[in-house]
């Protein structure tokens, strides 16, 4: 196995289960990969979850306790410039759309509702072919193309399909971040993100994602799995269509077969050869906060002046001079996370970028009931941080733009028979639980297990409210 992100820790788990030697290699000196970046017991991002009916059938089948969630209400409060909230609630957590639409004007509040019902339909749509189920051949793409297909508007970029006026079309726009995308370059298909945490709502998971990470860290070494951390993978050797063995920062690993869940781009690096030619998708660069005080649980999402222009500073491969500032509050912790361009030399002074998005920070807080945070220590984290684990720093890999630009590849590399490729990079996706089910399926098609879709389709159903505690 290469890489002990939240794909790898599945993967490994599986393997391991079903009687496999498992041997895991990583870079970083512990387990969580983007999570484990920065400050010790500090996750790095992500902060919360959706699916959280992935993470319970992932512990179920591992037979460890379930995890402990509760529901982040409302998801997320957004600031507008001026001092306008809007705070949505999500439907199978309220169990109505009542108070989200009460913070809405009449004309705001039916596109609020047509445009999730869209979002609604192009998810349950796509669930079958894209999320669901191993990843699709021409014959189930074409399928879906010619029945549910056509009801993801395919010929709309996202920014028309949503556009909703100054104040919430901001707002639809962003969830086509999760995967990485310039959301004025996203097609219309990836409307379907904002139904996972607008339908089936933001959770927190007691202890965080770093803490899940080295729970599963440990059952993996349980079940004897080997993990080799601060090893750093140089290259594959490959002989015949076969990976024969791993050079690393620490000698060479030979193994029968092979998992790899870094980002597809640098195990192809490894292998000699290439991504096609495509633009990266969004990096980020992030702070972590330590508080002299308790602030809680919540998610905050400051808005700029003017959207657009952050998305044309990004494309220009510069820091945004007036970005999003989304803000997730944790205790006597907090992470402060801005979009950024996939270039890890896009700054050599992170510390001075990183005590400017401070100062905005504050600013912002001045007017809202908890005033400004009461910071004792930070970190900086930028797009060279991240680069560690992906390549780029690209959180998600390529950027899904375009309609062919949204599909993720598939499990296998050309001329690698023993090799499969899992993560956030591949089929499903991006996001710990589709990196879950990337990693916990891939190495099972190795094996020739059984798809197995961690109950991913077991939501609430109508106007069904999911409990608080699950």
């Amino acid at each position: 196995m290469i890489g002990a992100g939240f794909a790898g820790l599945a993967a490994a788990l599986r393997l391991a289960r079903a009687g496999a030697r498992v041997t895991v290699l990583d870079a970083l000196d512990g387990p969580g990969g983007k999570a484990a970046l920065g400050l010790t017991e500090f996750s790095s991002g992500p902060t919360v979850v959706t699916m959280p009916q992935v993470f319970r059938a992932l512990h179920a089948r591992l037979d460890l306790p379930l995890p402990e969630l509760s529901a982040a209400r409302p998801t997320t409060t957004y600031h507008a410039p001026g001092g306008r909230l809007f705070a949505p609630e999500a439907l199978h957590v309220a169990g109505s759309l009542e108070p989200t639409l009460a913070q809405l004007s009449r004309v705001e509040g039916r596109r609020y509702a047509a445009l999730l019902a869209s979002s609604r339909r192009m998810y349950l749509d796509a669930q079958d072919t894209f999320l669901f189920a191993p990843p699709p051949g021409p014959a189930r793409l074409a399928r879906y193309a010619l029945t549910r297909g056509r009801r993801a508007a395919p010929l709309s970029p996202l920014h028309r399909h949503v556009r909703s006026g100054p104040f919430m079309t901001p707002f639809w726009l962003r969830f086509a971040t999760y995967l990485g995308a310039d959301p004025y370059r996203a097609p219309a298909v990836l409307h379907n993100i904002a139904w996972v945490e607008l339908g089936y709502g933001v959770w927190h998971l007691r202890g965080g994602l770093l803490d899940l990470a080295r729970t599963l860290h440990a059952q993996a070494e349980a079940l004897g799995v080997r993990f080799e951390f601060g090893t750093r993978v140089t290259s594959l050797s490959a002989h015949g269509g076969l990976i024969l063995g791993a050079h690393t920062s620490q000698g060479a690993f030979a193994a029968d077969a092979w998992v790899s869940a870094a980002d597809r781009a640098l195990t192809l690096s490894w292998l000699g050869s290439a991504e096609k030619p495509t633009p990266r998708g969004v990096s980020g660069f992030a702070l972590q906060l330590q508080l002299s005080e308790d602030r809680g649980q919540a998610h905050h999402i400051f808005w700029p002046a003017e959207y657009a222009r952050e998305w044309r500073d990004i494309r220009a491969g510069d820091l945004p001079r007036d970005p999003t500032l989304y803000l997730h509050l944790d205790g006597t912790r907090a992470f402060l996370l801005v979009n950024a361009p996939p270039d890890p030399g896009v700054t050599d002074r992170p510390e001075e970028y990183g005590a400017w998005l401070l100062a905005r920070l504050q600013e912002r807080l001045r007017d809202t009931p908890g005033g400004p945070l009461p910071v004792a220590d930070w970190r900086a984290l930028s797009p060279a941080e991240y680069a560690r684990t992906a390549k780029g720093g690209a959180l998600y890999g390529r950027a899904p733009h375009g309609l062919t630009g949204s599909l993720r590849p598939g499990w296998q590399l050309p001329h690698a028979r023993n090799l499969v490729q899992v993560g956030g990079t591949v089929h499903p996706g991006g996001g710990v639980p589709l990196s879950v089910l990337s990693g916990w399926n891939g190495a099972g098609q190795l094996l020739g297990l059984p798809f197995d879709d961690l109950d991913g389709r077991q939501v609430p159903q109508g106007t069904e409210v999911w409990p608080f505690g699950l």
